[in-house]
């Protein structure tokens, strides 16, 4: 029985809002996408690792790194706003039609959050390919806050509660821990098959399993955090553990 086809795809534009030229940035002594490739070659799973750019400098410092470059992608689909299914739907009609190529899962690892640990990589993967019904999977972690004490100012420029639940006219003001428990989808590691998005046209699907991840998970947005991200990246590749100040960033 052959083995099943993983797909790692890592999205990577050239535009930047808060940090410019993010993606191809020195962090750690490597380029900020360097981090997410070397960890997706790594996995026992997976089995091709490619980058989507719209930038054919990215495109070859990913080349560089051991990553495939098979395309750019198109402008349309590499602006500020354009959403994941519209990079994942080109990049898996381009393998399709140019190559003949589908995988059985692909394997969506944003570079901005480098901070990952190969075995939890393979353990989502694992578990995804473990639940034929799951659509997709998401990693979540406990959030700093909750929705239900979130609100919204209507068109009245009143406030009205964002989440409400049942049988509890005023969430928004009972204690936190007798809310319901809800999850923040972090970005650590996403995997959708590819009938989810060329079939359904969605990009999780209804059946979206969860992968709960328990460490910090940091991301380079602005430039105040490439030390905490650098710091973390060097504890990863001592082998060191990343589990710190867990209870005060996700409490319960």
């Amino acid at each position: 029985m052959s083995s099943p086809e993983v797909l790692a795809l890592i999205p990577a534009r050239g535009g930047s809002k808060g940090i410019p030229r993010k993606n191809i940035l020195q962090v750690a002594r490597r380029p900020l996408i360097a981090h997410t490739i070397v960890r997706a070659l790594r996995s026992q799973l997976i089995s091709r690792v490619v980058v989507s750019t719209d930038d054919p400098e990215i495109a070859d410092v990913a080349r560089a790194e051991g990553a495939e470059v098979p395309f750019l992608r198109p402008a349309e689909y590499a602006e500020d706003l354009s959403p994941d299914i519209d990079v994942l739907r080109h990049a898996l009609r381009f393998l399709r039609d140019e190559e003949g190529y589908l995988p059985d899962l692909v394997v969506h690892l944003r570079p901005s959050g480098p901070v990952r640990r190969v075995e939890l990589i393979d353990e989502a993967i694992a578990r995804m390919l473990a639940d034929p019904a799951a659509h997709s999977l998401r990693s979540v972690s406990v959030p700093e806050q909750t929705p239900y004490k979130m609100w919204r100012i209507g068109e009245d420029g009143y406030l009205r509660p964002v989440a409400k639940v049942e049988g509890m006219p005023e969430a928004h003001s009972m204690p936190r821990q007798i809310l319901p428990r809800v999850w923040w989808q972090n970005g650590y590691v996403d995997i959708v098959r590819p009938a989810t998005i060329l079939e359904a046209d969605s990009i999780c699907g209804t059946n979206v399993l969860p992968f709960v991840i328990t460490e910090p998970f940091w991301e380079v947005d602005y430039p105040e955090t490439i030390p905490v991200v650098e710091a973390a990246l060097e504890r990863l590749d001592r082998g060191d553990p990343v589990e710190v100040e867990v209870a005060e960033r996700h409490p319960h």
